[in-house]
């Protein structure tokens, strides 16, 4: 592994400039508690494995999507885990859910996003393992360390305030989705 594209990957999701991918992980993880760590320990992974395929694909020039459709894609996927977590009737995720299949599925449009910026980092390298392997770990060590900053605040607020735990869901679910359909129709008007 290449400790150069482990600190970019790291530096990569853990920057204000990747508020999408960060506000994508608060959305995903608005409804989970400390506790849950397992189940959200499942949702990172899966997100993890959906951007890492398309990561690779995209630097390998397998796939190449324009970069002004996956910008606009990112902050519907974001829009969509967030309006999932409002319309909720359970106010706590008891089983496998539509939370994993949107982590896996939406990591591999992230991935895409990624990919312009690894590609950039490569230049003409040939051997990629070891960049991409770097890269990706470094990412995955960037959402642990946001997962666990949402799990603690969460916590701060559901067991130490008081605060509801659906009511806290709704407001950051809420506050997520108002931010990414900005996003949005900030991406369809560059589009079109």
């Amino acid at each position: 592994m290449d400790g150069l594209y482990f600190k970019l990957g790291w530096q990569h999701i853990i920057n204000w400039d990747a508020y999408d991918h960060i506000l994508f992980i608060i959305a995903l993880c608005a409804m989970y508690l400390l506790k849950d760590w397992k189940k959200v320990l499942i949702l990172v992974t899966a997100f993890t494995i959906g951007h890492s395929i398309t990561l690779a694909l995209s630097v390998l020039n397998i796939i190449r999507i324009p970069s002004d459709i996956i910008e606009f894609l990112i902050p519907v996927t974001i829009c969509i885990t967030a309006l999932s977590n409002i319309i909720r009737k359970d106010s706590e995720p008891k089983r496998v859910q539509l939370n994993y299949i949107y982590a896996l599925f939406f990591g591999l449009i992230h991935g895409l996003g990624f990919s312009n910026y690894l590609k950039s980092m490569l230049g003409s390298q040939t051997n990629i393992v070891g960049p991409l392997l770097g890269f990706n770990l470094g990412l995955e060590c960037g959402q642990i360390v946001i997962v666990m900053a949402i799990l603690l605040i969460t916590g701060l607020f559901v067991n130490l305030s008081g605060v509801k735990r659906r009511d806290w869901n709704m407001c950051i679910s809420s506050g997520a989705f108002g931010i990414a359909l900005v996003m949005v129709i900030d991406g369809a008007k560059s589009m079109f």
